[in-house]
């Protein structure tokens, strides 16, 4: 299922006013949401949002890069899985797309950064003096 997108406060326009891309009753304007090629898109939008932390500490601008980045992603693999069953590649094509990848994924920055759910000292410490395994 997409995923609505953001508005600010400000936005008070009832839904039926907004786009179904906005309101996250359509993947695209015009395109396949159920088709493979999506579902395997959806599912590396979600590993570098997570990545980067979780879709509510991005920007709209960073969900789009990741998305973006994801559709050249997915291009990818499709040429990947043509050449290793023999089939021609435009490797013309592939070496740009994995170019604009990287910019891409530099912009957004490489680096992996999880979101820290450990408990806090205090917190061991109260759970420890109560008698509980933390």
């Amino acid at each position: 299922m997409p995923t609505v997108r953001r508005l600010s406060s400000a936005d008070s326009r009832p839904s039926r006013t907004r786009s179904a891309v906005t309101n996250g009753r359509r993947a695209f304007v015009d395109g396949d949401g159920n088709s493979a090629w999506y579902r395997r898109r959806k599912d590396i939008v979600e590993l570098h949002l997570d990545d980067m932390g979780g879709r509510d500490a991005l920007s709209e601008a960073q969900i789009s890069l990741a998305c973006r980045a994801a559709s050249i992603e997915v291009e990818l693999e499709q040429m990947e899985g043509r050449l290793s069953k023999g089939e021609p590649v435009d490797l013309d094509a592939f070496t740009r797309a994995a170019g604009h990848l990287r910019r891409i994924l530099e912009t957004l920055g490489v680096e992996r950064r999880k979101r820290d759910v450990t408990p806090s000292l205090e917190d061991i410490v109260a759970e420890h003096a109560q008698g509980t395994p933390p």
